[in-house]
């Protein structure tokens, strides 16, 4: 069994309802301490949001980044230094991610150097930094260390001028979900997506940013999916949910996203999911 939920639904633009794009991809049968927690993204209030299922940074068994946009990796800070000072024996933090994610962590302990210094001073328990193993992938099945059940391939996507980028599949028993991160359709996100439970799709509507009289918002509309575009992936490949994520412009709090459902179900006849932050979807396997 693998539960999605969408931890943060919004985007770069700060919203009091939506946190920054974050997922939380849950194998196994929901029982403590049997369940891997992989954290798709860190956006800002990532850790806030997991505080409302019950969860913290220590229940993590991995951080994936898809790329390495700020709103997608914001509060990658707060997780590293919340899981070290939250657990009472080393517990190394994986992060996987593209080509530059070991140079973005890097810069981020730097940072973090005063705030390492006076807590290792204050605290006898702590005697060194936290300790974040960074693994680069691009294309392939991903090895992550410990005794983990849950098998994890990543793809190139396509989310240019911002290269690389990545999309995961997590497979657990019958059941799989792939999280696509910011991306146009393309080759990559189609092998990962062939056959799968869930896809998890970023979205914006482009019928509406393409008539906005700002140009830095237009930008955006060629290295994003549409709804539409999402749908077409998801028929495409014979996914069976398909989940929107990443509203821009957001879906007003509590609003049911009909227009948005009605868009993606114009390319695509399966279930179709979105929501508020903390929405979840559970898959067991194929239901045919």
């Amino acid at each position: 069994m693998i539960t999605v939920t969408l931890l943060g639904t919004g985007s770069p633009m700060p919203s009091p309802d939506r946190a920054g794009p974050s997922t939380l991809v849950s194998a196994g049968d929901g029982e403590a301490g049997t369940t891997e927690h992989y954290l798709v993204d860190a956006g800002r209030g990532v850790l806030m949001r997991m505080a409302a299922l019950g969860l913290g940074a220590p229940n993590l068994s991995a951080v994936l980044l898809t790329h390495l946009h700020s709103d997608h990796i914001t509060d990658l800070n707060d997780v590293i230094t919340t899981r070290w000072v939250m657990t009472f024996e080393p517990t190394p933090l994986t992060v996987v991610g593209p080509v530059g994610t070991k140079a973005v962590v890097d810069h981020i302990m730097a940072s973090l150097e005063p705030d390492m210094g006076y807590r290792i001073a204050h605290h006898e328990d702590l005697d060194g930094p936290p300790q974040v193993d960074v693994i680069e992938v691009s294309d392939g099945p991903i090895e992550l260390p410990g005794d983990l059940h849950t098998t994890i391939r990543c793809a190139l996507t396509d989310h240019k001028p911002v290269e690389p980028s990545v999309g995961f599949r997590f497979d657990a028993g019958p059941a799989s979900v792939v999280a696509a991160g910011d991306t146009v359709p393309c080759a990559g996100l189609d092998s990962l997506c062939e056959g799968a439970d869930i896809l998890v799709h970023t979205a914006i509507r482009k019928d509406i940013i393409a008539n906005l009289p700002m140009q830095r918002i237009k930008d955006t509309l060629d290295y994003h999916s549409s709804p539409e575009e999402a749908g077409a992936t998801a028929k495409r490949c014979g996914v069976e949910t398909l989940v929107l994520t990443h509203y821009v412009p957001p879906i007003p709090t509590g609003g049911t996203g009909d227009d948005w459902r009605e868009l993606a179900a114009s390319q695509f006849d399966g279930t179709i999911e979105l929501g508020d932050d903390l929405h979840q979807v559970t898959t067991t396997g194929p239901t045919s």
